[in-house]
């Protein structure tokens, strides 16, 4: 069984360890409200607490929330954040939704279950379509948004890489 939390300090050595972990093996954390780019926790939430209030969110940003995914044992399995509305660069790249799933724990249907469970928090933002994105050769996640009722608009080229544009028509 998986859930979506909010961050707190309780999860503050596993979101580090996670951090690291990605780093470590080279991969981007995509969903993480810009774990990537943090000194530190603390730094890392108070970014995170900012990012979720229309009068806080830095200018240019739309206000998001990232939430971890825990599982049964209480351990952090992927990160996954929600942007509230979408702006021209999310409307044409990156959409509502961006995931990660820790490289030991992929493969077992954990993104899948990460999204459908955030596509239920998007219907509480009163979001009715929802857009996901994903690389063109990233093909597990491709699945996962198409599991999800994910339904590909078009692809597009953002330089050498091509990636692809999916709508999932919320019923709630």
């Amino acid at each position: 069984m998986l859930r979506l939390i909010l961050p707190t300090s309780e999860y503050k050595n596993q979101i580090m360890e996670y951090r690291e972990e990605f780093l470590r093996n080279g991969d981007v954390l995509h969903g993480t409200g810009g774990l990537e780019k943090a000194e530190s926790f603390e730094a890392w939430y108070e970014k995170w607490k900012q990012m979720g209030d229309e009068k806080t969110v830095p200018e240019g940003l739309v206000p998001s929330t990232t939430f971890l995914a825990i599982d049964e044992d209480n351990q952090l399995v992927g990160m996954i954040d929600l942007r509230h509305r979408l702006n021209d660069v999310l409307l044409r790249h990156s959409g509502h939704i961006g995931y990660s799933v820790r490289k030991s724990r992929r493969r077992k249907g954990y993104a899948t279950e990460m999204l459908r469970l955030a596509l239920a928090e998007a219907g509480k933002l009163g979001i009715h379509k929802v857009l996901v994105t994903c690389d063109k050769e990233n093909t597990g996640s491709a699945r996962t948004i198409q599991k999800n009722g994910g339904i590909l608009e078009n692809e597009m080229a953002d330089g050498e890489k091509v990636f692809q544009r999916y709508w999932i028509p919320l019923t709630f």
